[in-house]
Parts: C-alpha cells; structure tokens; sequence
C-alpha cells in the first residue's frame, strides 16, 4: 500500500479537527479549487476566441485572395497584371502538384464605378468558370453569384462589396457604370447582381469587385487563352511553404509566385501578434494559480503541524510526509481542473450556440465573439496546468524538513 497516498485520501475524508468541525484549510482549499477553475476556465475561453478570431479572418482573406498566386515577373506594381498564357505546361503540372486542392485563373482591371450621385475607383478582378464560388459563397450577404456559363458573349454581371453598394446606393438588380482609363479610355455599363461583405475594408471591401473574366480580356485586347495570373488552394494552409516551394520548380524564369500571407503581411503579422500576446497571458495566469496553490498547501501544513511531528516520531521520513501534502494538492488541482473544463467549455458551446457577446464589426470584422474548438490545445493546457503548478508544490513542503518532532507535537492553535 502507498502509504502517502492512504494518509493523503483519509485527511480528505475526514475532518482534521476532534471536534468534528473544519479547520480553516477546508475553506482556503476550496478557494484554491477555485481559482485553478477559473484560471483554466479563462484560458479555454481565450485561446477558443482568438483560434476563432484568426480563423474567421484567415478564411475571409482566403476565401478573395487563394492561397498563392502565380504571376508573370514584372517591374510593374500596380493591380494590373502581365499578360500570361492559360493553356501552358506550367498550368498542367501545377494541377498534378501534391497538395495543391485547386487552380483558377483571374485577371485584374482598375477602374472607376459612377452612379448618377456619386462615383468610387473599383478593382474589377475577372474569374471563369473554374473559380472556386463554394470558397466565396459564406461572404454573400444578398442577390446571387454572377453566372458565367454562357458562351457567346461576355457577362455584365458583377457583384460588390457592401461597403461600396453603400457608398453608391446601388442593390442587387441595379446598374452602375464602369470607367476603364486606358488609351483609349472604355466605359462599361455594370449589373450588380450579388453584395458580398468580409469587412475586411483596407484589403477588399473598399475597392474589390468581381466580374466576367472574358470582359477584362476584351478590354485589355487579350485572346481567350490568355490571363493575368494563377490562384491556387493548397488541402493544408499549415503547410503553405512546402506547398508554394513545390510550385516555384515548375516555374519558368519570367514568371513568380506570391503566397496570401505575403501579400497582406501587415494584416497575418498581427494575427501572430495576438499569438505572443497570448502566452505572456498563459504564463501570469499560470503564475498566479501556482502561487495561490503553493499558499494553500503551507496553511494545510500549519494546521496539521503537530500531526507531521507525530508522523515523524513514529518514523515517518521527511519525504513520505511531504508527498502526503503534494497529493494533496494534486487532488485540489484535479478538481480545479474538472471544474474548469466545464465552465470553461460550457460558456464557449454556449456563446457558439446562441451568439451572445456582441462586437463591433467595424474594429474587429466579425458581428459575434467567434468560437473555434481546438481540442489538442484544451488538452495541453489541461495537461500544462496540472504538471507545473504540481512541481511548483515542492517548493513549500520543504518547510516539512525543518519541522521538529518534539516541539511540533507540542504545537497548539
């Protein structure tokens, strides 16, 4: 029989003190269950609202801009982009890339949307019939995708951003005109057909529009089989270099490739932020939960000094004594941890359910606070919680060493 662990489960069980009644570690414990609880409950919730916020964001880029983009190499940085062939054996080899899920080629054209009120510069960016809509389609707040499928002409179908349908009073079933600055400049008259909404107003709500690829073919005199660039979806976005390396060797010499988080660095660069962010909160809570365990475990010993200096005069070691207290804590821990999981884990089902917490969308692209399960995480702080702040009770049953048997049998409260 373990005995540390014996004497540990019946000081559990039983009150300390002969007359029945609890001593005043009783009520400390419960204090240390609960703050462990809530230190895990709050962790949970955290890292559940920031995988949430990142992955919201990840899909509203993703779901406009692909994940990598091949391009013809040019010195030319604006929008528009250096005419490229579709039909290539680049194309066909990207297809057979390992992790590559899809390829679509698009084209780009700056320009300037103008209603009888009011006029807004506009990116038009051009997509086929192989666009990949199922990607885009969470983003469509109202009307319909455009539909592309017809072979004789090119579609006047586009569809808009919220933010510009504001801006121009325009709604699904309306017409707005297009002005292309070229040589010679070519106007265009426009049906918005669908408004899509991301929020995200720096990168895309602002100016970004989709139509038919074949019109900014026309307007840029390129032939069928030409186009301004490659998008692809690759299965794993953890794995986006091996990807985007796998690709660059089938590549000729004049052409590039770009990944998403490249492109708009500033924007994933504060997504990894939030991620330091949250291990410096990890670690002060970890911190504050060892402390408060460390000073529950030394006012259990106090209360129970002259039982230690009885253990200790029937010949119990130092450290047999001291893993008696340690269990202790341990189970404290356990509850804490079970109670915390619960909270934790009932409050984030409950704001994924029914949408509670309210934000605001202008500041941080989401109506609701997101929720995104990552159980592997849950169980790593789980895990993280229990082995740290159990080492850290080591630390004061090494007052046990220093406790003599004859004056701590003697002791009284």
């Amino acid at each position: 029989m373990n005995f540390p662990r014996f004497v540990s489960t019946r000081l559990r069980r039983k009150p300390i003190r002969a007359d029945g009644q609890r001593g005043f570690s009783a009520t400390v414990s419960r204090i240390g269950v609960a703050s462990i609880a809530l230190g895990l409950a709050v962790m949970i919730i955290a890292f559940a609202v920031l995988f949430g916020f990142q992955r919201a964001v990840e899909q509203k880029v993703f779901s406009l801009a692909a994940h990598l983009r091949v391009t013809q190499f040019s010195l030319n940085r604006s929008f528009e982009e250096t005419p490229m062939p579709l039909h290539s054996p680049v194309y066909d080899d990207i297809k057979k890339v390992p992790g590559v899920r899809h390829i679509q080629a698009v084209a780009h054209k700056g320009g300037i949307l103008k209603t009888p009120d009011e006029l807004q510069g506009a990116l038009l960016k051009g997509v086929g019939r192989d666009y990949d809509w199922a990607t885009f389609r969470p983003n469509l707040v109202a009307g319909r995708l455009p539909d592309f499928t017809k072979d004789s002409a090119d579609s006047k179908e586009v569809v808009i951003s919220q933010r510009l349908a504001t801006l121009l009073n325009l709604k699904p079933g309306g017409g707005v005109v297009m002005y292309f600055l070229q040589d010679p400049p070519r106007v265009r008259k426009l049906q918005v057909v669908g408004i899509y909404e991301t929020r995200l107003d720096a990168e895309f709500d602002s100016q970004l529009i989709f139509g038919d690829l074949r019109l900014v073919q026309k307007l840029n005199g390129w032939k069928p089989d030409v186009v301004g660039s490659y998008e692809l979806y690759v299965d794993d976005v953890t794995r986006l270099e091996w990807a985007a390396n796998d690709v660059t060797r089938l590549l000729t010499p004049e052409q590039d490739i770009e990944s998403v988080t490249e492109r708009y660095r500033p924007l994933f660069d504060w997504l990894t932020l939030l991620d330091r962010n949250m291990v410096i909160f990890l670690a002060l809570i970890l911190v504050v939960c060892s402390f408060n365990m460390a000073s529950i475990l030394l006012v259990m010993m106090m209360e129970r000094t002259p039982m230690i200096g009885l253990m200790k005069a029937l010949g119990s070691t130092d450290w047999q004594i001291r893993l008696i207290f340690i269990y202790q804590g341990i189970a404290l821990i356990s509850r804490g941890l079970l109670w915390g999981n619960i909270l934790g884990l009932g409050l984030c089902w409950v704001q994924e359910r029914f949408k509670l917490i309210p934000l605001d969308h202008e500041a941080y692209y989401m109506s609701t606070v997101p929720i995104a399960w990552n159980w592997p995480v849950v169980a790593l702080l789980n895990g993280a919680t229990l082995a740290l702040v159990s080492a850290v009770l080591l630390v004061p049953t090494i007052v046990i060493t220093r406790i003599q048997p004859v004056k701590a049998i003697a002791f009284t409260k």
